[in-house]
């Protein structure tokens, strides 16, 4: 029994498909060498039962010796009996390969969908991520299962090469040079079948690509009746991953019919020679026996190397899918140069002028709401190549060298479309478990979001289904505001927090947000152009063409500067 997860792999190599799965193999040595060693055994063992066989028909029937026939049945029970254990424990070494890759990889591709944020569904669509984790990374784990059968094979194949040499050496000959003829024909069919799986996979993750965009879409579709329009998208893109699929059947129903008829072509051929040299008095009926066995062994290696030529070809798709994700860089980076200034510290932004001081509640108002949101996200770090352009300072360091853990701790931007996670309530409010109930409950008032509590019968023990569809889009915005302050973040940016509320709720909130800020002496930052929020801000900024262009309060501003009243009136 192995618990999992395994132990941090650490950084995988990414150069090729084949240098990934080495990598990968180089981290499961120890059960590989054990599945390469029982299949060995075990196929060595099948391919001495011939033998054994043999010798027993020309020693012990034609030679009437009876204490030679106990003897070489005697070994072929022993045979049987080492088959059967070597056979178990092989199964479950391949087994444990096969699933060591395949859980590796998905943890590798979970963890790194983690760290690179947003850069990854700006590169990859959540189909194809979906299908990485959830297939390519199972079907790469198989060329583990079939890796130690093929060492095997290669082993009993010169094992029966050396064992006919006993008999024939033309006929060890045949062999040494027959088996890899008939493996390489075999390659005129698995190179189209290589293209068609290809193929396949890439219709596949654009199926689940439009399944997922329309899942994600499906109550905005409802609304304005444009489900068909998603629908009869996905069914054609289910129709061209049938035809892939179809496509791929096809070539691995050739691939088989091959391997039968190649195997079996040659294994003709092999008895025909064996018999035509015993009429000629070159070998004994035994050894005859025995050459028909090998002729029925032959064909598991052929089979064992076609079979691995398959598996391979899924096993690099699927580790090029796996690199492509992997190879996916975060936006940020984990590498500090600079200490985190100590509390409190103010923000800069040198792009816009901005200067947001420790401590009160500060708005940021546009004429293009884009500008204000932009600035937001550069507060949060979430893209280290921007800040390099426009550089954010935090105290006295630059905002993208500070340690990210502690950026991630002291500055929480919420997003204007943030998004709720499956679970407790209570939990996706305070995923870290820090706060109590009743610190739960001051933060639900505070985003006035208390009565959407009371409509629950489990309470903060009720289910938050899938992103949250089962809130409306304002009691989301409220639970995530909630989620906001229960944080405690020493800077709060949050943008747009009431754009779904009606006015009255938006009005208790622009009060309630004030007290509980200032109760946490925390600095807290606010994207809007709410006439209702602004007047609860202790100072608005106001941002035109880009650069700062006045600041004070919401009612200075009102009456001394008309672009800023501009834009407030037409927000109401």
């Amino acid at each position: 029994m192995r618990s999992y997860p395994y132990p941090d792999p650490g950084p995988p190599d990414l150069r090729s498909p084949s240098r990934y799965l080495l990598w990968l193999a180089s981290s499961q040595k120890g059960t590989l060498a054990a599945a390469i060693v029982l299949e060995t055994l075990l196929m060595v063992a099948q391919a001495v039962v011939p033998f054994a066989l043999g010798r027993a028909v020309d020693e012990g029937i034609i030679g009437r010796s009876q204490e030679a026939l106990l003897w070489w049945v005697g070994i072929l029970v022993a045979l049987t009996v080492g088959q059967a254990f070597a056979g178990m424990l092989a199964h479950r070494a391949a087994i444990s390969n096969w699933m060591q890759a395949a859980f590796k990889s998905i943890r590798l591709v979970g963890y790194h969908i983690t760290r690179t944020g947003d850069a990854l569904p700006q590169k990859l669509s959540t189909g194809e991520v979906v299908s990485t984790a959830a297939s390519d990374a199972t079907r790469l784990g198989e060329i583990f299962y079939i890796g130690p059968r093929l060492a095997g094979a290669l082993v009993s194949w010169l094992v029966v090469c050396g064992l006919i040499a006993l008999s024939s050496v033309p006929l060890a000959a045949v062999v040494l040079a027959g088996v890899p003829a008939c493996c390489a024909l075999l390659l005129f069919v698995v190179r189209p079948l290589q293209a068609r799986q290809r193929d396949q996979r890439d219709a596949s993750g654009k199926m689940t690509a439009v399944g997922a965009d329309t899942v994600a879409g499906l109550r905005v579709l409802r609304g304005i009746g444009g489900e068909h329009i998603f629908v009869n998208r996905y069914r054609e893109r289910s129709a061209e991953t049938r035809d892939a699929g179809i496509r791929v059947a096809r070539s691995l129903a050739t691939l088989e019919a091959s391997q039968v008829f190649i195997a079996g072509a040659f294994s003709v051929v092999f008895t025909w020679v064996g018999a035509t040299l015993v009429l000629n008095g070159d070998i004994e009926p035994g050894q005859l026996v025995a050459l028909f066995g090998y002729s029925i062994f032959l064909m598991t290696p052929i089979r064992s190397a076609a079979d691995g030529v398959s598996h391979s070809i899924r096993a690099l798709v699927g580790a090029r899918k796996i690199i492509n994700v992997l190879s996916v860089e975060a936006s940020v980076s984990d590498v500090a140069t600079a200490s985190a200034p100590p509390r409190p510290a103010p923000l800069v932004d040198t792009l816009t002028g901005v200067c947001l001081k420790p401590g009160g509640l500060t708005a940021l108002v546009s004429a293009d709401p884009s500008v204000s949101a932009d600035l937001a996200t550069r507060l949060g770090r979430f893209d280290d190549a921007v800040l390099r352009d426009a550089v954010v300072r935090w105290g006295a360091a630059a905002l993208h060298e500070v340690p990210l853990n502690e950026v991630r701790r002291r500055i929480v931007v919420s997003e204007a479309n943030p998004q709720m996670f499956t679970g407790c309530l209570r939990n996706s409010l305070d995923p870290h478990g820090r706060s109590s109930d009743g610190r739960i409950l001051e933060a639900l008032e505070a985003a006035s979001a208390l009565d959407i509590l009371d409509g629950l019968e489990a309470g903060l023990d009720s289910e938050v289904t899938e992103r949250g569809r089962g809130f409306s889009g304002g009691q989301r915005q409220r639970l995530v505001l909630a989620r906001a302050l229960l944080t405690q973040a020493e800077t709060l940016v949050l943008i747009e927090p009431t754009s779904a509320v009606d006015a009255h709720t938006e009005a208790r909130i622009a009060g309630r947000l004030a007290g509980a800020r200032r109760a946490e002496g925390g600095s807290t930052v606010v994207v809007t152009a709410s006439p209702l929020m602004l007047g609860a801000m202790d100072h608005v900024i106001f941002l035109e063409d880009g650069r700062l262009s006045a600041e004070g309060t919401h009612q200075e501003l009102m009456s001394t500067v008309p672009a800023y009243r501009n834009v407030v009136i037409r927000s109401e």
